[in-house]
């Protein structure tokens, strides 16, 4: 059952719930905004909770596309799976209480982690949705976490976007960066005092983070140490001028491409790592107005099939376009 507390939860989380490179390349059109086709539609607005909200696109390795549902009330599918090719989509995992907003396989177990922005927990279940539990719950250094996008590095171990604030004014900076270890799932706070980050990334070589602030409009990069433990310098990289729109998820191509979700217009901004603008992708026109926004995509392993997760009143939608750059772990989940 859903209480009054919990759909106010949910409605706001709809709000939050990413050098040689493409710029360089002259067989690349930059210039040139990209249409979207649409794959198909996944899910319905549910009527418990007035809305649907598609996340956190991710491929298994057997090549089968996973969403999650963010406001999905108790009983509804909350984890689904996506054939590209056949367009069906099936149910995966349920549960009570949870409100997903993002996915990934772990390059460790190969299970597929879930960041639960309610409840403040980092969940696992198979690729069959199986065996569910608990990574990581409780609080971090003393305060509650609510996670959303997550990434990993080579080695398994979890960085986080801490959205803690994301409904506050943007001078009252809650968020945080969290490192979560592999084996031991204890819980280190990287960056802190953050407008209310949401899309986390590494660089395509793993050397540092992109962070999209979400109540500031802007992606920082952040340089990591040798072991990734402690950020060693970080600046703000990439100021977006959405208006009333704001940055979601973040991912990354092999060319070093971001792939800039946007909560407010069903739109995906790609830039380069130096921070040129290469092209937007959009929905198209007779579809926009029911479409509220594209808040993730994910880009199939050394292939250019993009996949985008676009939602609004008239219900949630995987879209599909040409990347700029071949797909790697950085654009496929978180």
């Amino acid at each position: 059952m859903v209480t009054a507390r919990t759909l106010a939860l949910l409605v706001a989380v709809g709000a939050v719930a990413g050098c040689s490179n493409a710029a360089a390349d002259p067989g690349v059109d930059q210039e040139t905004d990209r249409t979207a086709e649409l794959l198909v539609q996944v899910t319905s607005v549910h009527e418990e909770t007035g809305m649907t909200l598609l996340e956190g696109p991710t491929f298994a390795p057997d090549g089968g596309l996973l969403v999650v549902d963010v406001t999905a009330p108790a009983g509804e599918p909350k984890v689904l799976r996506v054939d590209t090719e056949s367009q069906e989509v099936t149910p995966v995992f349920t549960n009570e209480d949870s409100a997903y907003t993002s996915a990934q396989f772990s390059p460790f177990d190969d299970r597929l982690y879930l960041t639960d922005f309610v409840g403040g927990r980092i969940d696992s279940i198979t690729l069959e949705g199986d065996d569910h539990t608990t990574f990581f719950s409780g609080d971090v250094d003393g305060a509650p976490m609510q996670p959303d996008d997550l990434a990993f590095d080579e080695a398994g171990n979890m960085y986080i976007s801490d959205s803690t604030g994301f409904s506050d004014p943007a001078w009252e900076a809650g968020g945080r960066v969290v490192r979560i270890d592999r084996e031991t799932a204890e819980a280190t706070v990287l960056a802190d005092e953050l407008p209310a980050p949401n899309g986390i990334s590494f660089t395509e070589d793993f050397a540092g983070l992109w962070v999209g602030q979400y109540a500031a409009n802007r992606v920082d990069h952040y340089a990591l140490s040798e072991d990734g433990t402690e950020v060693e310098n970080s600046h703000a990289a990439i100021h977006f001028d959405g208006g009333t729109s704001r940055i979601d998820s973040i991912a990354v191509d092999a060319e070093g491409n971001l792939y800039q979700a946007v909560h407010g217009q069903p739109s995906i901004f790609v830039y380069s790592s130096t921070g040129e603008h290469l092209t937007t992708v959009s929905v198209p026109d007779d579809a926009a107005e029911g479409l509220e926004s594209a808040t993730n995509v994910a880009i199939a392993p050394g292939t250019t099939d993009a996949f985008m997760t676009v939602s609004g009143d008239d219900g949630g939608f995987v879209y599909a376009f040409d990347a700029l750059g071949e797909g790697i772990r950085q654009s496929n989940g978180g």
